[in-house]
């Protein structure tokens, strides 16, 4: 029987060979008490003003870009 790293690396020479890639990501774990007060103290200290005007500027490109679609 093959040991765990063998067929982990079979499955990713058959994944390669159909085209495919493993991607691996590492996120905030939200579970976390300490990720969810910086979190929260991060969003405190947004100006409400830049974010604004960051979302209305991203409002104004999408709608750009869908009207260029068409």
């Amino acid at each position: 029987m093959s040991t765990t790293a063998e067929r982990m690396k079979t499955m990713r020479e058959r994944r390669r060979a159909k085209g495919l890639r493993e991607l691996r990501l590492l996120v905030p774990d939200l579970r976390s008490e300490v990720v969810r007060k910086q979190i929260a103290a991060e969003v405190a200290s947004l100006n409400r003003e830049g974010e604004l005007e960051a979302l209305a500027w991203i409002e104004s490109v999408s709608e750009f870009d869908a009207d260029q679609t068409r």
